[in-house]
């Protein structure tokens, strides 16, 4: 991961070298107090994201030591919990065809042929 090399304050304080033929210091000031409110921007976007996965990552701890609590109690009550997978659409396609024929039963065997 790319590691941050300035702080708003150090870009703010930079001196640049004066010569004859230099940049126009008004422009060079304008753009460095925009490139500061940018940099100060990702600063606090990057803090607010760091906190929300931390907080999403504790959330998921907490269901993952839930989960194996509320099996056991179902084990034991013998009610039974669904589980939770990820369906591609090749899945999907297979339950709604099965459903059909369960469904529809002989007419959707005959209208196949």
């Amino acid at each position: 991961m790319a590691s941050i090399h300035f702080t708003a304050k150090d870009i703010y304080d930079q001196d640049f070298n004066r010569e004859v033929r230099g940049f126009s210091k008004v422009e060079v000031n304008e753009f460095l107090d925009d490139v500061i409110k940018d940099y100060e921007t990702y600063a606090a976007l990057v803090k607010e994201l760091r906190e929300e996965n931390a907080r999403l990552r504790e959330e998921l701890a907490k269901q993952a030591q839930e989960v194996p609590q509320a099996a056991s109690v179902a084990s034991s009550t013998g009610q039974d919990f669904p589980q939770v997978t990820t369906a591609t659409n090749f899945d999907i396609l297979k339950r709604l065809n099965r459903l059909e024929k369960e469904v529809f039963g002989k007419q959707i065997v005959d209208r196949d042929f």
